[in-house]
């Protein structure tokens, strides 16, 4: 069991745009090995020659800044979708929590994976046009941008075409949730000591094998989600897909009739490899941007460090200590008037 606990010293907005720009600046860096993983995935030319030849490949056909095609949507699309994220699994997590206070991991993770299907789906549309911004040719495009990709696909292939794949990415959701689960409830077996006194370097490794793990058991539904995004009449040569399909199920057995069940996990090793990147850079940047909002709300000494300012109660919340701080400046100025006078 675990209790769930919420700064309560950093606003939601604020907490919003500390995951938004930490998620931001991670995907950005790592946007190559997206890229790739999507490229394999789909099964794109690209990737006959392997990874190193697929970047080569892409770069010398269409310039260095292919490597970022799709970034913007994905960056842009981080904001709602974190919104939505954060309200769902608050709303879950209070759903879910007892009378105590208290939270088994199993529904934590349950929270978190109902969470992230709600901010899927609502979200979805922004994921099939950034796999349509990375499949194609950027020097030929079909998609002049974001918003004339959603018109084309609208107007071309009706509004179900902006939710094509999306039974495969809420299906991945279980695997990728008993994945998570199946690490989570070993961390102590494995470290040998209570969960309550894991070090934050512990706790990111644990997020990083755990996110490995999940990613690894849903990565076919992944996969098939990406093909079934890019398929389409209206691209040139199909849409790049390397297999030819109706439907879901459709698609998983071609896939394994012409590639063999492991092309079902095609991409992988991109994917993998840009989970430390990601977390790492994401973790760090968010706790920075917290650091920098509890020392504008008076909390803490400097951003540098988590070096509280004296004399604050930290209970309070930033309104409360804003009010706090106000009544003590007028009754000082009271004083010092009447002192004066």
């Amino acid at each position: 069991m675990a209790t769930w606990r919420r700064d309560g010293r950093v606003t939601g907005l604020q907490r919003l745009g500390c995951a938004g720009l930490a998620g931001a600046l991670s995907l950005s860096l790592t946007a190559p090995l997206e890229l790739l993983t999507v490229l394999a995935q789909v099964g794109t030319w690209h990737c006959r020659r392997g990874l190193r030849g697929a970047g080569r490949s892409l770069c010398r056909t269409e310039g260095l800044r292919a490597l970022w095609k799709g970034n913007l949507t994905a960056c842009l699309r981080l904001f709602p979708y974190s919104a939505l994220q954060l309200a769902a699994s608050r709303r879950l997590v209070i759903l879910f929590t007892d009378e105590l206070g208290h939270i088994s991991h199993w529904r934590a993770i349950m929270a978190g994976s109902l969470a992230g299907m709600v901010a899927t789906i609502v979200t979805y549309p922004t994921d099939v046009i950034k796999t349509r911004l990375i499949v194609q040719n950027r020097l030929e495009p079909s998609y002049e941008g974001i918003l004339h990709a959603f018109y084309k696909i609208y107007r071309q292939e009706g509004l179900l075409a902006l939710y094509r794949g999306v039974s495969p990415a809420i299906l991945g959701a279980v695997p990728f949730s008993a994945g998570s689960f199946f690490v989570y409830i070993n961390l102590d077996k494995i470290w040998r000591e209570p969960i309550v006194h894991f070090t934050p370097l512990q706790n990111f490794i644990n997020g990083c094998v755990a996110a490995g793990v999940a990613q690894t058991l849903s990565f076919p539904f992944e996969t098939v989600k990406r093909k079934m995004q890019a398929q389409s009449p209206w691209l040139p040569h199909y849409g790049a897909v390397d297999v030819h399909f109706t439907g879901m199920a459709d698609c998983f057995r071609q896939t394994v009739k012409n590639k063999g069940v492991l092309g079902l996990w095609s991409g992988l090793t991109p994917s993998l490899l840009k989970i430390v990147p990601y977390f790492g850079v994401m973790f760090s940047t968010f706790e920075f941007c917290k650091r920098v909002c509890l020392y504008r709300n008076g909390y803490i000494e400097s951003p540098l460090n988590y070096k509280l300012t004296p004399g604050v109660d930290q209970s309070l919340q930033p309104q409360e200590l804003r009010e706090l701080k106000l009544l003590r400046r007028e009754n000082f100025e009271r004083r010092k008037s009447a002192f004066e006078n």
